[in-house]
């Protein structure tokens, strides 16, 4: 191994695509002149199994013989956007109150992309958290899978609980 190979730098982009079935996509940075490989194991040490397209990330790069390629995920932001679509909007918490709303432990119960929701359960609680694809989308994930550990920030709805902003595992203790 070079010293050129050994020399880690840390670089913000966004995300060019992630396919979690390929289990690798790719990161668009000023400071690269190439796309930067993003690892499914790489984004799996940060804590999750997908990153939203378009979304916000800062890494920690490598350039090794095969191009520049992501050792560590540093943090990942939702992908620029307004605020996403609810059934009903008056129970979206302004981004201040959000913030105020506790993290609760959950594990995905199913998601399904093409439908474009799923479901979790909060430890000790009976009942299901409706999770929308927007809510995943804009809290910087792509998709879910089921028996993944994750923290949601949930408001009750007219049909229910529902999650407002999912967290994964590993990043609500930096939270």
């Amino acid at each position: 191994m070079t010293e050129e190979d050994e020399a880690v730098q840390e670089l913000q982009g966004r995300v060019k695509w992630f396919d979690p079935a390929k289990g690798f996509g790719f990161i668009v940075a000023e400071g690269s002149p190439t796309d930067i490989l993003l690892h499914a194991n790489v984004l799996r040490n940060y804590g999750q199994s997908s990153v939203a397209d378009g979304a916000g990330i800062t890494v920690k790069v490598q350039k090794t013989q095969r191009g520049a390629q992501a050792v560590e995920v540093v943090r990942i932001e939702p992908p620029p956007g307004g605020a996403f679509p609810l059934v009903d909007e008056s129970i979206m918490p302004l981004p201040d109150d959000l913030a105020q709303l506790p993290l609760e432990p959950a594990r995905v119960k199913w998601f399904d992309k093409g439908k474009g929701f799923g479901f979790a359960n909060v430890f000790a609680r009976p009942e299901d958290v409706f999770i929308h694809i927007e809510v995943l989308r804009h809290s910087g994930f792509a998709d879910l899978q089921a028996g993944e550990a994750v923290c949601l920030r949930i408001v009750e709805g007219k049909r229910g609980r529902m999650a407002v902003q999912v967290v994964s595992w590993e990043a609500s203790a930096r939270v």
